[in-house]
């Protein structure tokens, strides 16, 4: 699911190539380009506007930032930025490949936005974050990021003591309801059709956890807007003020085809990654990942320090091949990539 964010002032495209383009304005894009920023790297931030975690009040398990609200993070992370000479750009990525390199051999890449504007970079870091794909139950999708919950360590806190349903997905969510054990006596499982051996059904009980094998019909809200409940195929109702479920996740993949980046899948019901290696590197020279779009289980701080991470590296390598190409102009001879 997809939520955008108030309009943000947007900055203009340069036309000369610039030194990186950073794929999405979320914490991994914006701490990345903070970081190249400040070693004065040319850097503009393409920003769709739809962050992952739009639809929730506040973020949580960010020392310092813990219940800081996620626009909130995102202006200060834009106004950061831009203090050091960095650029964001409202915009969707349509086509992003490789373009002709440089005479001296330096790689270089052409990004196109949906307005039709094109910029040119050496390097390229993709941080477009992930989707979450929810269960197909009517009324769920509405209640997505407030009273429907999916991160034990990022709401937990907030939906202590409440009368909780585990929508389970699949064998993670056995684990995922333990989680959840934790902040709430009054547990349900609902097994929507998912294995369940004796094994697990005895390690829930051990818990009090209640087990509901009957198949969920919908979800059920309150005339206030609240939830309310979850409705069985047998019409009965299960008063539920929160739901968690294990999503389906999905790395963000929109207009970037060009670049042919590794994919992987993972084991159900976890989803879709970017492939990456030390610091996000990926197999396509000059491209690196960072965030939820290959870490898919990464909170906002794990995310922005892998942002960072791979900002450092790319500023590393780039002087790197500045150097070279410094060399090799000083002995008159052609330099490599």
């Amino acid at each position: 699911m997809s939520v955008r964010t108030s309009a943000d002032a947007t900055d203009t495209l340069p036309a000369d190539t610039v030194d990186v383009v950073v794929v999405g304005g979320g914490a991994a894009g914006l701490n990345g380009a903070l970081m190249l920023a400040r070693s004065r790297r040319s850097v503009v931030v393409i920003d769709s506007g739809t962050p992952r975690n739009a639809p929730a009040e506040a973020m949580h398990g960010f020392i310092v930032l813990d219940g800081t609200p996620p626009s909130e993070l995102l202006r200060r992370g834009r106004e950061q930025v831009r203090q050091y000479g960095g650029r964001v750009v409202s915009g969707e990525v349509i086509s992003a490949e490789p373009a002709p390199a440089s005479a001296e051999g330096d790689p270089r890449f052409s990004v196109t936005l949906a307005d039709g504007q094109t910029v040119t970079a050496r390097r390229v870091l993709v941080a477009t974050g992930l989707r979450d794909v929810l269960p197909d139950i009517p009324g769920l999708a509405q209640h997505w990021g407030r009273h429907v919950v999916h991160c034990p360590y990022c709401h937990g806190w907030e939906v202590r003591d409440e009368p909780i349903g585990i929508l389970a997905t699949g064998p993670a969510s056995v684990h995922h309801a333990l989680l959840f054990r934790q902040l709430t006596d009054d547990l349900v499982y609902f097994t929507r059709g998912t294995a369940l051996d004796a094994g697990a059904r005895a390690r829930l009980a051990a818990r009090s956890i209640a087990i509901i094998d009957t198949p969920v019909q919908e979800v059920v809200s309150s005339e206030d807007g609240a939830l309310a409940g979850v409705r069985l195929a047998d019409g009965t109702l299960v008063p539920r003020r929160v739901l968690a479920v294990v999503t389906e996740m999905r790395a963000r993949t929109e207009g970037l085809d060009g670049l042919k980046l590794p994919m992987e899948d993972l084991p159900d019901p976890m989803g879709r990654r970017f492939a990456s290696g030390m610091a996000g590197a990926t197999d396509v020279p000059g491209v690196w990942v960072a965030g939820n779009a290959t870490d898919l289980t990464a909170q906002v701080g794990a995310s922005a320090a892998a942002g960072a991470l791979a900002g450092s590296h790319i500023n590393a390598l780039l002087a790197t091949a500045d150097t070279d190409a410094a060399l090799a102009a000083a002995e008159g001879v052609p330099a490599t990539a």
